[in-house]
């Protein structure tokens, strides 16, 4: 963990911003819960554990700034929440997901299944493509079990 968290600072440096101890602890909470998929909200609450006088405010600058500089994405999966996803290290692309309509649970695709979409497009309409997001919905492994066994 530290050594990424040196290489956000890193990142933040050459856009001419420091980590903060504000900054450090939110990222901090997106690494240690980078499976979750966490709201503003849900950050603010974890961060709030590791340093109180943090405030709510300073937590959404804190992930908008992230999300300025690449260091997240901010995503909505349809559910009017916006949530916060740390970019992969090295990653071309945005990651893919698969949202459960059932249960609620999202998973994610490492592999950019889009890369010879992105060909036609880019030829067939002119377009510079810079990033791209799919989100797949569906019914997941777990509930589909568990609808078997019911």
């Amino acid at each position: 963990m530290e050594t990424r968290i040196e290489r956000i600072k890193s990142q933040l440096h050459s856009q001419k911003y420091k980590l903060t101890p504000q900054r450090e602890a939110t990222v901090r909470v997106l690494l240690e819960n980078e499976k979750d998929h966490l709201s503003a909200e849900d950050v603010y609450l974890l961060v709030k554990d590791k340093a109180p006088e943090i405030g709510l405010a300073t937590v959404y600058r804190t992930l908008e700034l992230l999300t300025e500089l690449k260091v997240v994405d901010k995503i909505n999966f349809g559910d009017g929440v916006s949530r916060y996803d740390l970019r992969q290290e090295g990653a071309a692309h945005f990651h893919h997901h698969l949202v459960c309509i059932e249960c609620g649970a999202v998973d994610e695709i490492q592999e950019d299944l889009l890369g010879d979409v992105e060909k036609v497009v880019e030829k067939g309409w002119n377009f510079l493509i810079k990033d791209h997001r799919l989100t797949f919905h569906g019914i997941c492994y777990r509930c589909q079990e568990k609808n078997d066994k019911e």
